[in-house]
């Protein structure tokens, strides 16, 4: 994807029609995009379903310098990998950290992107008093917190175990918990973006204007969110479809940040009835 310096981005596709590629840019952001494949896999056939792991994460090019990893990097990336693919036009689907690059994605290339789908993520940013009062939060928290300023921990195996103390705030439903776990043995973690996280390096992947440009872009929106989300606030999915009139928001009950986790077939349909 990038010759200076060399980027190889690791990308799993499905079979699928090229003029209905649906690009799926995974969060974290030093994760990869396989806690992602289901339920998207059930897409393959109607769709050729994209998933590549940004770089610094999963099976991509690691090792670059931490200026490297940036918000404008990866999405330079998506534009090459679009190219490389012979897609001209994709539908985007950007989840949690993913959500935000994918916004960039579409103001960087608009003609690109036919519809976005913002996953677990928010156009808006969230008041810093978004969650006060919800003790629920702040116990199921608690125990990712206390991995994150733990000495012993570092590079991939740290955000590894915070993804899993993590696990009990991401899934909602207590009866998915193990299914999701398993899901995370199979994800190779990276810690390449969180040193410049840690540090207040790395710049910010929200646009100031999202909400302004990409309404007067007019890209349709879907806005997909679980109503127990611990990360990014519903209310702001909820307050963003009323600001913009491409948008819509379908909000999923029982269902924390990992909502295709929570409830796969209603957030499956959600995302197959917008792309219809």
């Amino acid at each position: 994807m990038s010759a200076r310096p060399v980027v190889e981005l690791f990308v799993a596709q499905s079979q699928g029609p090229a003029d209905r590629t649906l690009l799926v840019i995974h969060g974290g952001p030093d994760w990869d995009h396989t806690y992602l494949r289901e339920p998207l896999a059930e897409l393959a056939g109607r769709h050729r379903v994209v998933l590549p792991d940004l770089r610094g994460c999963g099976r991509s090019t690691r090792g670059l310098a931490d200026d490297q990893y940036t918000p404008a990097a990866a999405t330079d990336d998506l534009v090459a990998l679009l190219d490389a693919l012979g897609a001209s036009q994709a539908d985007v689907l950007g989840f949690s950290y993913g959500g935000l690059i994918a916004q960039r994605l579409v103001l960087a290339a608009p003609k690109r992107v036919r519809r976005l789908i913002i996953a677990s993520s928010s156009v808006l940013p969230a008041p810093p008093d978004a969650f006060d009062g919800w003790r629920e939060r702040e116990e199921r928290l608690a125990l990712e917190a206390a991995v994150w300023s733990d000495p012993e921990l570092s590079g991939p195996e740290l955000t590894r175990a915070a993804a899993i103390a993590g696990a009990g705030a991401n899934v909602w439903r207590p009866e998915v918990l193990p299914a999701y776990l398993d899901r995370l043995a199979d994800v190779r973690f990276s810690a390449e973006w969180v040193r410049s996280l840690r540090a207040g390096t790395l710049p910010s992947a929200r646009h100031p204007d999202a909400v302004q440009r990409l309404t007067a872009l007019g890209t349709p929106l879907l806005l997909l969110h679980g109503r127990q989300d611990m990360t990014f606030p519903v209310s702001l999915a909820e307050e963003t479809a009323k600001l913009m009139p491409t948008a819509r928001a379908v909000v999923i009950e029982e269902a924390g940040h990992m909502a295709h986790v929570d409830q796969p077939r209603t957030w499956l349909d959600a995302v197959a009835d917008f792309l219809t």
